[in-house]
């Protein structure tokens, strides 16, 4: 799957700002809307907005909203019709699980993870009733249209210094994804009466920590973004709990605004040079407002910090496991694949030396000496993703 590149300090030096101003005015939105579910407006808005890069584009942040609104609307009408047949209703879920991953390991289109992550939630949602699902689909929707008023916003107030546009490159996968997206599709189902059974529909953001593991195409690459999510809700646990621990000296609404925004801040300059790769910092960001609008609604802010990192090692780690295992024992990828992006290949596993000779023949340039991260645009050393074929510098 593409995965979105580190924003750069030089073309964009006021995106930590961008993005800490994102999260406070997301956040300022909930006690306007009032929504029955503040965590999903607190925290979707961020996704949608920082995984823009360069200067904006307003046919993308248009899009994404508006694309959201769709699919849950149209996935909400798809599960009040199915619910009554229950048989119907787990195949038709288990198709469009297929659908979505099929999108993703054929073209490695970004849509299709929107369209898997919606389906799970719409989907757990119907399990409970009419009502809860009607509640989800307009929780999204409040949470689309905010991300629709402050993307232009946002952008005005703090615009990147170059005129380039990002123009996403998404690489298709090779072998036989058909296979691929129905062993990623069964473990989706299972994956998703697991989390119908212990979580309350006010936690089902949680969901996402683990579906997102899923849309990777190697063995590698699927271990590595279940310990960015683990990783994440650490870091996002942590910057709540001290959000919400400064705000109990003074409980005023433009307090927790300044020190949402002091969060966003710190974890939007760790974006553009943190040790980790960017969208670590990005999920943290969002883990700690739909932490904190939780907290300060329904939920308690320990029990969700502790709940949200038991799911994440629990559900993340599993279906990456049971992916793993089946991707093994069918071998769906081709070999050159498997090597390219590190899985299995012998440079994943030879030393250094076999690192080396892999990336001199992917990039064609000689090695930097240290195979297992990169020279990154600001000066800093970083590990990269394992789907994203960097070059290295020498």
């Amino acid at each position: 799957m593409y995965v979105t590149p580190r924003p750069d300090v030089r073309d964009d030096p006021l995106y930590a700002v961008r993005l800490a101003a994102t999260g406070m005015l997301a956040y300022a939105a909930i006690p306007l809307l009032s929504p029955a579910l503040p965590a999903i407006v607190a925290a979707l808005p961020v996704g949608l907005i920082a995984a823009q890069r360069k200067v904006f584009k307003p046919q993308t942040a248009i899009a994404g909203p508006i694309t959201m609104i769709v699919l849950v609307y149209a996935m909400a009408w798809f599960v009040e019709q199915l619910r009554p047949m229950p048989l119907v209703y787990v195949g038709a879920m288990w198709l469009t699980y297929f659908a979505g991953f099929n999108m993703i390991l054929r073209s490695g289109a970004q849509a299709g993870m929107l369209i898997v992550i919606v389906a799970t939630l719409m989907s757990v949602m119907g399990m409970h009733g009419t009502a809860i699902t009607e509640t989800m689909r307009d929780g999204f929707v409040q949470a689309a249209l905010v991300a629709l008023v402050l993307g232009p916003l946002v952008y005005a107030l703090f615009p990147p210094h170059t005129s380039e546009a990002h123009v996403a490159a998404p690489e298709p996968g090779t072998g036989n994804v058909v296979l691929g997206a129905a062993i990623r599709a069964t473990v989706l189902l299972g994956l998703s009466f697991w989390l119908y059974s212990v979580m309350q529909p006010s936690d089902m953001t949680m969901a996402i920590i683990a579906v997102m593991v899923l849309v990777f195409p190697t063995r590698r690459a699927v271990y590595f973004e279940a310990r960015q999510r683990v990783r994440a809700t650490f870091y996002g646990g942590a910057v709540a709990l001290a959000i919400l621990a400064l705000y109990t000296l003074s409980s005023h609404l433009p307090i927790l605004l300044g020190l949402i925004f002091l969060g966003g801040l710190w974890l939007g300059s760790r974006m553009l040079s943190g040790r980790h790769p960017s969208m670590v910092y990005q999920y943290a960001f969002s883990v700690a407002l739909a932490l904190i609008a939780g907290a300060l609604s329904t939920q308690d802010a320990a029990y969700a910090t502790f709940t949200r990192i038991v799911l994440t090692v629990t559900g993340a780690f599993t279906a990456a496991f049971a992916v793993a295992l089946l991707d093994e024992i069918t071998a769906w990828r081709d070999k050159e694949e498997g090597a390219d992006m590190g899985g299995d290949s012998a440079a994943s596993r030879g030393g250094s030396g076999a690192r080396d000779k892999q990336l001199t023949k992917n990039s064609g340039q000689r090695p930097t000496g240290v195979p297992a991260f990169y020279r990154h645009p600001n000066n800093v050393k970083v590990a990269p993703h394992p789907y994203c074929k960097a070059t290295p510098q020498p």
